[in-house]
């Protein structure tokens, strides 16, 4: 493993929080996304979809089991640097997007100092 990834915890499938930068990276490509103490989806492309382009009327008429655009929106979620889809959200016209992941840093660096907590593998450990 790279030097550079050793503080890095995999957080999600394609997300990476690096513990000591404080910084979220695209575990596929290592672009930085922003800051730990912020919303990852704001360093990432965002594509707001109609929901009739995922879920297309299943039959005819007013009822067509179609989502409706006036009440909900799809937002695919994207890494800006190789294009990796990391999240989808289903939310209403309007909403902003959802701050999902909130890592408690400061606790957690106390841990891992502390050494109740070690990083191996990307994975957090608890010491034995």
């Amino acid at each position: 493993m790279p030097a550079e990834q050793q503080n890095r915890i995999r957080v999600t499938e394609y997300l990476d929080l690096d513990v000591e930068k404080e910084k979220w990276f695209c575990n596929r490509c290592g672009h930085e996304l922003g800051g730990a103490r912020e919303n990852y989806k704001r360093g990432c492309l965002l594509y707001d979809r109609d929901p009739r382009e995922i879920h297309p009327p299943l039959v005819s008429g007013e009822f067509n089991f179609s989502p409706d655009p006036l009440w909900v929106r799809i937002v695919e979620i994207y890494c800006p640097s190789c294009g990796v889809q990391m999240e989808t959200e289903y939310l209403p016209p309007g909403h902003p997007l959802t701050w999902d992941i909130e890592m408690d840093l400061d606790s957690l660096k106390e841990r891992l100092k502390t050494g109740e907590y070690k990083i191996y593998k990307q994975r957090l450990k608890v010491s034995e």
